[in-house]
């Protein structure tokens, strides 16, 4: 296939997931609670909670934009075209899109998009969850590098670049410091056992264990 026919698999697979993953999945949320899920941006203009929100749509506008420039000949691949990278790419976007259906589906009416801190919404620890704390962030970032892989250009790789970006910021500084506020030890025990965007990877250490740890117990 050539680079053009990959650009338009990239395009066409980018489109129905962010059709699924957003507005078919906010369209159930309404028809189940009321509310679309959407929370919005968190923190004051210029911090990292603001930054982490902005890069979202940054970085899904530059993927929806990656295969598209190819197609119109704007931006040519930084790689040369090669059959089995973009297979790869493919097979990865695919994998991530199941991984993000199947994580928002686990999540049910408790899947938002953004932080409220005036919400106290249940603490998904099974199915996907019970391997990775953020598989939805997981499987987005999946996509993003296999759209990277079929349409290999420099925008699709800032693509990639910002969300990596955001999720770590969202997760980090919005995400699970909310989390440890609402749920409190039953969130400290699920990080301690589960990582964060890969299994095993990105687990913390119980306030217990670095105590004694510390004190050489």
């Amino acid at each position: 296939m050539s680079p053009a026919g990959w650009a338009w698999v990239a395009l066409l697979l980018y489109v129905a997931g962010l059709v699924l993953a957003f507005g078919a999945r906010s369209w159930l949320q309404i028809r189940r609670t009321g509310t679309s899920g959407f929370r919005g941006i968190s923190g004051r203009p210029g911090s990292p909670a603001w930054w982490g929100g902005v890069l979202f749509p940054i970085a899904l506008v530059l993927g929806l934009a990656a295969p598209v420039l190819v197609l119109t000949g704007i931006t040519a691949p930084v790689l040369p075209a090669h059959p089995a990278l973009a297979a790869a790419g493919l097979v990865v976007s695919l994998a991530g899109l199941v991984v993000v259906l199947l994580a928002q589906a686990a999540m049910g009416s408790s899947w938002r998009i953004g932080v409220d801190d005036t919400e106290r919404t249940e603490l998904i620890s099974s199915g996907l969850f019970s391997s990775i704390r953020n598989p939805i962030f997981t499987g987005m970032a999946a996509v993003c590098a296999g759209v990277a892989l079929m349409a290999p250009t420099v925008v699709a790789i800032l693509a990639l670049a910002c969300l990596i970006g955001a999720v770590q910021i969202q997760v980090r500084v919005v995400e699970e410091p909310y989390l440890h506020r609402v749920h409190g030890d039953t969130y400290t025990h699920y990080t301690a056992r589960t990582g964060r965007f890969l299994p095993g990877l990105g687990r913390t250490r119980p306030a217990g264990a670095k105590a004694r740890l510390d004190t050489g117990a």
